[in-house]
């Protein structure tokens, strides 16, 4: 008797860690038995990927982007870019590559604005500083103005930035490079992937000036109410 419960014993623990074809088999029915689902694929982004020559490198401060230069090198006392994923380093770039083209035009247009003839202020200059031009433009003028903004602005969102969907929200496309929309109808951007960083390089450093420059033009003429070039005695 002794013997048969030892046994019978034995044969119940070798059960509980052998397979159980019940299970499979209710398993695969259950399976077999789920409707076939469509899966979305994804277009295929390889581990390591060169845009315009650079290759991101998470070593690197904002993953290798160019834009360091002597003597300052690296320059983020604030620490924005600080443990940035390759992400949140390409977005960076973007507002600061697109800031800075505004920020070049802005000033073009305090100076231009302020100090060419104009058929609203006649050949008499300088004219009514740059702050308060904008409030005196006709609304019939300032509306396509305004549309055209708007539509540029749809232009590069559909360019670089992946639709926000899915959770997605403020991402840059895995293949597009920050600031490059495609635009170049002067074939001024370089081929050679150390000239294409200059060149961007130098593009960041004038932005960089133009963002400090409108700055202080808006803040000099609310103080002043003089224009630029007024103030400086021209």
């Amino acid at each position: 008797m002794m013997k048969l419960t030892i046994l019978a014993a034995v044969a119940g623990s070798a059960a509980a860690f052998s397979p159980s074809a019940s299970i499979g088999a209710s398993s695969t029915a259950l399976r077999m038995s789920e409707p076939d689902t469509e899966v979305e694929q994804s277009p295929f982004v390889p581990d390591s990927f060169v845009l315009n020559g650079w290759s991101a490198d998470a070593a690197l401060p904002m993953h290798g982007l160019p834009g360091a230069v002597a003597p300052l090198g690296f320059f983020d006392p604030l620490g924005f870019s600080k443990g940035a994923d390759l992400s949140k380093a390409k977005r960076l770039r973007e507002a600061e590559v697109m800031h800075g083209r505004v920020s070049m035009m802005a000033v073009v247009g305090y100076l231009i604005g302020e100090n060419t003839p104009t058929i609203t202020y006649g050949f008499d200059f300088p004219h009514t500083i740059a702050n308060n031009q904008l409030p005196e433009v006709p609304v019939a003028v300032l509306l396509p103005f305004f549309l055209a903004i708007n539509f540029a602005e749809a232009l590069r969102a559909s360019v670089g930035w992946v639709e926000p969907v899915g959770g997605k929200l403020f991402t840059l496309r895995e293949l597009y490079y920050p600031g490059d929309l495609g635009f170049d109808p002067l074939e001024l951007k370089p081929k050679d992937a150390a000239e294409y960083a200059k060149m961007q390089t130098k593009e960041l450093n004038n932005g960089r000036l133009a963002m400090l420059a409108a700055a202080g033009f808006c803040a000099q003429e609310q103080v002043n109410g003089q224009g630029i070039l007024e103030s400086l005695g021209f």
